[in-house]
C-alpha cells in the first residue's frame, strides 16, 4: 500500500516545476496591453487597430478558468472609429463569456484612450494618470500662400460640389468648416452617449466640464468619476482575487518564422514588405507625436 505522505511530497514537488500560469486551482486574469496611437498605423509604426488586438483579446477572454481581464490602457486617442471598434469588441467578448474587466491606466487614457477605458466594468489608475480628453478634433494645414509665393498653379478637377471640400491647398470656406463642426458635433455626441452609459451614475462632474474636451491627474479624474480609484495591476488583483493570482500577459501570436500572426484579415500591412516611404514615416511619427504632446508626455 502506498504512503500518502509520500505521494503528497511527490505531488507537491512536481506541482512546484509546473509554471504558476498552468497550475489549477489558481485564479487566473489574463492581461492585455493596448498602448500607442489608435488608428495610425505603418509597418515600422504600428498603431492600436481593431485588427492588430482583436486576436489577443480573443484569447484573454476565452483563457479557461479565468476570473477577470485586465487591459493595460498607456493612450493618447487616434482614430474615432479604431477606438470604438475595439471597445465594441471589447464589451462583446465581456458578455459573451462573462468576464469582468478591468482597465489600469498607465500615463494617459486620453480621447479615444479613454473610449477603450470605459469598455471596463472598473477603471483603475494612478495619481499622476492623465484621463479625459472627451471630444473631437480636426486638424490640417493651408498651403495657399506658398503655393501663390512659389508661383505654382494649382489644378483640380472634380465631380460633386464639395469633393475639395477643406483641400489644404484651396482657400478655406465657411460653409467647408460650419459642415466638417457639424461632422465632429455628432461624433462627439456619440462619445458623451458612450460615456454616460457606461460610467452612469459614478459620474460627479458637471456635464459642460466633463464633456469639454479638458483632461485631468488621475486622482481629480476619481473625484469627477471618470475612474473607480487610484491603484496599480498587480496589488488591486491580489486584493480582489487573492495573492496566489496569476497575470499572463497575451500578445500576438507569433508564426513560424517569428512574425505576428495579424487578428482580422491579416490587416493592413500583413503581406507586404518594408516598402513604406520615408516621408510616411516622418509624417506617421509627427502626427504620433502631436498626440502625445498635447498631454505634456
Amino acid at each position: 500500500m502506498s504512503d500518502p505522505t509520500i505521494i503528497h511530497r511527490v505531488f507537491g514537488r512536481f506541482r512546484a516545476l509546473v509554471p504558476r500560469r498552468f497550475r489549477r486551482g489558481l485564479p487566473v486574469v489574463p492581461v492585455v496591453r493596448l498602448a500607442g496611437v489608435i488608428g495610425f498605423s505603418t509597418p515600422l509604426r504600428p498603431g492600436l487597430t481593431i485588427a492588430s488586438i482583436a486576436r489577443s483579446l480573443e484569447r484573454a477572454f476565452t483563457w479557461r478558468g479565468a476570473s477577470a481581464v485586465a487591459l493595460v490602457i498607456n493612450s493618447p486617442g487616434g482614430s474615432a472609429v479604431q477606438s470604438h471598434l475595439i471597445f465594441q469588441r471589447i464589451r462583446q467578448l465581456a458578455e459573451e463569456h462573462t468576464r469582468p474587466v478591468f482597465a489600469f491606466v498607465e500615463d494617459v487614457a486620453g480621447s479615444g484612450g479613454y473610449m477603450i477605458a470605459c469598455a471596463a466594468d472598473e477603471i483603475v489608475c494612478d495619481a499622476s494618470s492623465i484621463l479625459g480628453s472627451i471630444g473631437v478634433v480636426g486638424s490640417s494645414f493651408g498651403f495657399t500662400g506658398l503655393i501663390e509665393k512659389l508661383g505654382i498653379e494649382r489644378r483640380l478637377h472634380t465631380s460633386g460640389e464639395h469633393k475639395a471640400m477643406l483641400d489644404p491647398f484651396l482657400p478655406e470656406k465657411a460653409d467647408d468648416v460650419e459642415r466638417l463642426k457639424e461632422i465632429q458635433h455628432d461624433i462627439h455626441k456619440g462619445f458623451i452617449d458612450l460615456v454616460k452609459s457606461r460610467r452612469g451614475t459614478a459620474l460627479t462632474g458637471p456635464a459642460d466640464t466633463l464633456f469639454s474636451g479638458e483632461y485631468w491627474a488621475g486622482s481629480k479624474a476619481v473625484e469627477l468619476g471618470l475612474a473607480d480609484h487610484l491603484g496599480d495591476l498587480r496589488s488591486t488583483l491580489r486584493k480582489r482575487f487573492g495573492a496566489e493570482v496569476v497575470t499572463p500577459l497575451i500578445t500576438a501570436e507569433r508564426g513560424f518564422l517569428g512574425r505576428r500572426i495579424p487578428g482580422i484579415g491579416g490587416g493592413r500591412f500583413a503581406d507586404e514588405s518594408l516598402s513604406v516611404g520615408f516621408a510616411d514615416e516622418i509624417l506617421s511619427a509627427l502626427e504620433a507625436r502631436a498626440l502625445w504632446s498635447r498631454f505634456g508626455l
